[in-house]
C-alpha cells in the first residue's frame, strides 16, 4: 500500500484517459484537477465521485459517497482499494478514417452503379466520463487517441458507408458535382454519426469528408462522366452565346444613340431641322428623276418641292415661282421668336407662351426673312443677331 502526497495528471494530450499508477493511497492525499480535465474517483471497482478542475483533499468530508461505504481508519491509512482516472475533456482533431471497401449505389442523376470510397478526417471528445470509462476503458490503465480510433474502426466503416448511401440517395447528389457539396455532405453525415458517438460518453465535434474515390478506370463510369461535361459544355456554350448577342445589341444601339445625337448637334449648329434635312432629301430625289429637267413634265414633283419647308423650301419657292410664273408658293409657316412654338396664321401672340408677336427679322447678309429662332442664316449661313 503506497502513500502518496499528489495525484495529479501526467500522460499527454493526445490521451483521451489516463489512470492514475498509484493506488490505495492515504485518505489526505491531495488530487489535482485540471481546468480541462474530470477525475473520477473509484472504490473497489465501483466509480464513486467526478471531480471537476481544482484542488482536493482526499477526505471522507470531501468524499459524501464514500461515508456510505467505510469509515476510514483514525490512522490516515487506506483500509481499501481506491484508484483514480483522469478523462482529458479538450478536443482531440486530425484523427483520420476512411472505409475499407466501396460504397456501392445508384448514381441519382444517370442512373447508373456506382462504386466510391471515402476518407476524412475527425475530431472527438470525452463527453461523459463515467460512460467512458465504463463502456470502453474498463480496467485498461489509459485510453490514448489511436486505441479509441482502433475501438471505433469496424463502428465506423459500418455507420459511414450507410450513411453514405443514404445521403447520396436521399440528396440526389450528382457523382460529378459531389466535390462541391463536401461540405454539407460531411456536415449531414456528421448529424447522422453524433448519436452513435454518445451512446459512447464521445461527442463527435467535427467531421469531414476530404477525399472521395471515384472508379476514374470504370469505362461506364468514363462514359457518363464525358456526357456530363459535354452537356455543361454546351450549356456554357449557348450562355456565352446569349451574352455576346446581348452585347452586340447594346453596341449597335449605343452606336445609333451617338449617331443620333451627333447629327442633332451638327443640325443646331448649321441652323436647320429634322423637317428641313428631309427637304433637301425630297429635292435631292426630285432632280435626280427623269422628268425633274423639264418643268412642264414635273407636274406634282414641283408642287411638292414649293411645299418644302425651311431654307430649301424657300429657295425652291423662289425657283418654282420665277420658272412657273403661275404657280404660287404657300406661305411659309411662322414661330415665335421667344419659345419657338408654331404660330397660327394670322396671330398677334404665342399660343404656348403669350409673347407678343414681332415682325420677323430678316437677315443682314441676304434680306431673307427669318421663320424661326436660329443662330444662322439658313440661306447664305452669315450668324443672326441676338434677338433682346
Amino acid at each position: 500500500m503506497a502513500l502518496i502526497d499528489i495525484i495529479k495528471y501526467e500522460g499527454d494530450n493526445s490521451t483521451f484517459v489516463w489512470k492514475h499508477p498509484c493506488e490505495d493511497f492515504s485518505t489526505s492525499s491531495q488530487l489535482i484537477v485540471h481546468e480541462s480535465q474530470e477525475a473520477v474517483f473509484f472504490l473497489n471497482g465501483q466509480p464513486l465521485d467526478l471531480f471537476g478542475s481544482g484542488r482536493y483533499t482526499l477526505e471522507t468530508q470531501n468524499i459524501p459517497l464514500l461515508r456510505h461505504v467505510v469509515n476510514i481508519p483514525t490512522g490516515g491509512q487506506s483500509a481499501f482499494h481506491c484508484e483514480v482516472y483522469f478523462i482529458n475533456k479538450t478536443e482531440q482533431m486530425a484523427i483520420r478514417w476512411g472505409t475499407d471497401s466501396k460504397i456501392q449505389y445508384i448514381e441519382p442523376t444517370y442512373g447508373f452503379p456506382l462504386s466510391i470510397g471515402a476518407s476524412g478526417e475527425m475530431s472527438l471528445r470525452a463527453a461523459d466520463s463515467k460512460k467512458l470509462l465504463l463502456r470502453l476503458v474498463g480496467t485498461e490503465k489509459d485510453l490514448s487517441q489511436a486505441r479509441l480510433s482502433a475501438y471505433f474502426r469496424a463502428f465506423l466503416m459500418t455507420k459511414v458507408k450507410t450513411y453514405m448511401a443514404q445521403t447520396l440517395k436521399a440528396s440526389a447528389i450528382n457523382i460529378f458535382e459531389i466535390d462541391e457539396q463536401l461540405i454539407t455532405f460531411s456536415d449531414e453525415l456528421k448529424e447522422r454519426l453524433s448519436a452513435d458517438f454518445l451512446d459512447y460518453g464521445v461527442s463527435l465535434e467535427r467531421f469531414f469528408v476530404t477525399t472521395i474515390a471515384k472508379p476514374e478506370n470504370d469505362p461506364q463510369y468514363i462514359r457518363f462522366k464525358e456526357l456530363h461535361f459535354r452537356q455543361y459544355a454546351d450549356v456554357a456554350e449557348a450562355r456565352l452565346r446569349q451574352q455576346v448577342g446581348v452585347i452586340d445589341q447594346q453596341t449597335e444601339a449605343q452606336r445609333r444613340v451617338i449617331d443620333a445625337e451627333s447629327m442633332a448637334r451638327k443640325r443646331n449648329i448649321e441652323g436647320y431641322t429634322y423637317h428641313q434635312e428631309r427637304g433637301f432629301d425630297v429635292a435631292e430625289k426630285l432632280a435626280q428623276n427623269e422628268g425633274a429637267g423639264n418643268f412642264s413634265s414635273a407636274g406634282i414633283g414641283l408642287g411638292m418641292m414649293a411645299g418644302v419647308g425651311g431654307a430649301v423650301g424657300t429657295v425652291m419657292n423662289d425657283t418654282v415661282s420665277a420658272a412657273m410664273g403661275g404657280i404660287t408658293a404657300q406661305p411659309a409657316a411662322a414661330f415665335c421668336e421667344n419659345c419657338g412654338a408654331k404660330l397660327s396664321p394670322g396671330a398677334a401672340f404665342c399660343e404656348e407662351c403669350g409673347a407678343p408677336v414681332a415682325a420677323r427679322p430678316a437677315c443682314r447678309g441676304c434680306g431673307y426673312v427669318f421663320e424661326r429662332p436660329g443662330k444662322f442664316c439658313p440661306r447664305c449661313g452669315m450668324k443672326r443677331e441676338v434677338q433682346s
